[in-house]
């Protein structure tokens, strides 16, 4: 008698992962569609050699969409989205394994592994002139104050020029690489009256200036390892008289007189003469004819 006996394989077996715990460091300005981790890497065993099905999820809230598998049947990640150092610097995504589709029925066993995604930050920006604001919401985007200052007409400052909100200052905004900066004045000196300096950025006079007309001056901070990243700001110079003295009152004490229920923006009249409206007056010696 011949007996023919036909095994059937039972679903008792979970893939498995080679490697349940991954990491890996993705620098910032990677291309989107670039691959993050290799299918060989992340494909999972079943000893009962079902078709595996992978899903991916995250676990840090904000970096969802940036990261996906190339299909059901293939865990290759890839980037899905660009990437920004200053929105988050890591994720871990969790790569599971199942051997039955998800809207299966049936017993289905599941492997799940760790996938740790370091974000490395690149060199993607321009220098920063400071102070700046950000614009918006975006940080990406920072927007400085032009500088100002002033210098005495038919005289030579020996010392840099005070300016303000401050001094000539730019940073590389891509902080962890921190590349040096250098300065140049690239416009708006005419008669090449100012210097820059490379390093500090002091600002300081070559020659006297002999006309009342203001300088608008386009200084450059550039990176020096890339000529092409750079910014330009604006400092703008007033050309003035010399002020020996200060400003002083005519009087050191004024009085004035004012009357109850009169409206907003009414005169207050000088003390003891109700018809004469109050007067402060100032005086400067630098200017004998004011």
């Amino acid at each position: 008698l011949e007996i023919l006996v036909t095994i059937i394989n039972e679903n008792d077996n979970t893939p498995e992962f080679e490697q349940q715990n991954v990491t890996t460091v993705v620098r910032e300005d990677t291309e989107v569609n670039a691959t993050i981790v290799a299918r060989d890497v992340l494909t999972a065993s079943d000893a009962d050699l079902d078709i595996i099905y992978y899903e991916l999820t995250t676990t840090v809230q904000g970096t969802d969409g940036y990261f996906a598998i190339k299909g059901v049947n293939n865990p290759e990640i890839y980037l899905q989205r660009a990437l920004d150092y200053d929105k988050f610097k890591l994720t871990t995504l969790l790569l599971y394994a199942r051997d039955r589709p998800v809207t299966s029925q049936d017993l289905t066993n599941t492997a799940t592994a760790t996938i740790n995604i370091i974000i490395e930050q690149a060199d993607t920006r321009a220098p920063w002139f400071l102070p700046c604001a950000f614009l918006h919401a975006d940080t990406s985007v920072c927007i400085n104050t032009p500088y100002s200052g002033t210098v005495n007409i038919s005289e030579k400052a020996t010392e840099p020029l005070t300016l303000i909100p401050g001094p000539i200052y730019a940073i590389d905004p891509d902080y962890t690489i921190n590349e040096k900066i250098v300065y140049s004045i690239v416009g708006g000196n005419t008669d090449q009256v100012f210097s820059v300096d490379a390093d500090t950025g002091n600002l300081t006079m070559n020659k006297i200036v002999t006309s009342a007309d203001s300088f608008l001056l386009q200084v450059m901070a550039t990176q020096v390892n890339n000529v092409r990243k750079y910014s330009i700001g604006t400092v703008e110079i007033k050309v003035i008289n010399k002020s020996d003295y200060p400003p002083r009152f005519e009087k050191g004490i004024y009085n004035g007189t004012v009357f109850t229920g009169l409206a907003l923006r009414s005169f207050v009249f000088q003390g003891g003469d109700s018809s004469t409206p109050l007067m402060i007056t100032a005086l400067d010696d630098d200017f004998s004819d004011v």
